[in-house]
C-alpha cells in the first residue's frame, strides 16, 4: 500500500512538473495574445515617434495584436532600457533602442548596461545628421565655418537638441578633425534648436532628418550630411568627408526586449519588423523626413550593440565630452 501511494505520489509530481515547464513553451508558441506596449524614449511628434507609430501599425497586423506606444523621454533617452531592467522577458514591454544608450555610460554613471540588459529584436532605420544654416547665411561649405573658427575661435555656434547627443558629438568629432573650436548651445530638443536657428538665434545647427521640412520649404541650407554616402533623400548635400572632414555618426534604431527574451519570441518580432518594412503606409512614413530604412537582424543588432558600446567608449575618450 506505502509503494503504490509513494507511486501515485510521485506521479503526480512528476504530471505537474511537466505542465510546469510546459507551461512557458505553450506561453511562447501562443506570443502575442494580448497588446504590446513599445517604449519611444523622446517625446511625441518627432521623428523617431512618428515612424515607431508607423512601425507599430504594420507590426500589429503582422502579429494580430495591436502594439501601443509609449513615450518616455529624457535621461539621454536612456528611460526605455531602464524600463526593460524591470520588465519580465515575456514579449509584451519592449523598446526602442538609440545609438545613444550606448554612450551615456561612458560619459555619466548610469544604472543600466545597454549589452548585458537588453535582447536586441531587430533594426529598422538609420538617422542620417545634418549640419544646416540659415537660407541667409554667409557659411556656404563645412571649410567657410572651420576658417572663421580659425580666425575667431568660439565665434562659430551650433544648437543641438541636447548635450551629448549624437548631434552634439558630431560637431565635437569636427572640432577635433579639423583643429577649432565651436560654442555648443544645447536644447531641449530638435524643434527648439531648429526655430533658435530660423529665428538667427544660433549661427548654426545639427540635426536629424527633422530637418528635411525645413530645407524644402527653403528656410534652411544644409552646408553637409555625416553619413558614409549621400542618401537619396539628401542626394544634394554633400557629405563631410566628401569635403575633407572624416566625420561619420552612423545611428541605426531598433527594438529591443529584456534580457532574456525566448529566442522563439525573438524571431516572432523579427520576421514582423521585417515584414512591416515591406508595407507601403510605413515606407511612405520613413519617406516623408527622408528616413534611411536599414534592416539588422536580431543577431547582426545584437552584434553591432557590443561594437558600438565599445566604440562610443573610444569616441567620447578621443575627443573629451564632458
Amino acid at each position: 500500500m506505502q509503494r503504490r501511494t509513494f507511486a501515485a505520489v510521485a506521479a503526480s509530481i512528476a504530471v505537474v512538473g511537466a505542465a510546469g515547464f510546459a507551461a512557458p513553451a505553450v506561453a511562447q508558441a501562443d506570443y502575442p495574445n494580448r497588446p504590446i506596449v513599445l517604449i519611444v524614449p523622446y517625446g511625441a511628434g518627432g521623428v523617431s515617434d512618428v515612424v515607431a507609430r508607423a512601425l507599430a501599425l504594420s507590426m500589429g497586423k503582422q502579429l494580430g495584436q495591436s502594439i501601443i506606444i509609449e513615450n518616455k523621454p529624457g535621461a539621454g533617452a536612456s528611460m526605455g532600457v531602464m524600463d526593460m531592467k524591470h520588465a519580465k522577458p515575456d514579449g509584451y514591454r519592449l523598446t526602442l533602442s538609440p545609438v545613444a544608450i550606448f554612450r551615456q555610460p561612458h560619459i555619466q554613471k548610469v544604472a543600466y548596461d545597454p549589452v548585458a540588459d537588453l535582447s536586441y529584436v531587430a533594426a529598422f532605420m538609420s538617422y542620417d545628421f545634418l549640419l544646416a544654416v540659415a537660407q541667409d547665411s554667409p557659411y556656404k561649405s563645412v571649410k567657410d565655418i572651420v576658417e572663421q573658427s580659425k580666425k575667431q575661435p568660439g565665434s562659430v555656434d551650433y544648437g543641438t537638441p541636447g548635450k551629448f547627443s549624437a548631434n552634439h558629438v558630431l560637431m565635437a568629432l569636427l572640432e577635433k578633425k579639423a583643429g577649432v573650436q565651436f560654442t555648443h548651445v544645447p536644447y531641449k530638443g530638435d524643434a527648439e534648436a531648429v526655430n533658435a536657428l530660423i529665428a538667427g538665434h544660433t549661427k548654426t545647427g545639427v540635426f536629424g532628418n527633422t530637418v528635411l521640412p525645413h530645407m524644402q520649404s527653403g528656410k534652411l541650407r544644409a552646408l553637409a550630411i555625416a553619413s558614409e554616402t549621400r542618401p537619396p533623400a539628401f542626394a544634394n548635400v554633400p557629405t563631410f568627408r566628401e569635403q575633407g572632414y572624416d566625420v561619420v555618426t552612423p545611428s541605426p534604431l531598433g527594438i529591443a526586449g529584456p534580457k532574456g527574451l525566448p529566442p522563439e519570441i525573438v524571431r516572432k518580432l523579427e520576421a514582423a519588423v521585417k515584414s512591416a518594412m515591406d508595407d507601403p503606409a510605413f515606407q511612405q512614413s520613413a519617406a516623408n523626413y527622408g528616413v534611411r530604412l536599414e534592416y539588422r537582424n536580431a543577431q547582426d543588432y545584437s552584434a553591432f550593440a557590443k561594437k558600438a558600446f565599445a566604440e562610443e567608449g573610444t569616441i567620447v575618450q578621443s575627443i573629451g565630452l564632458d
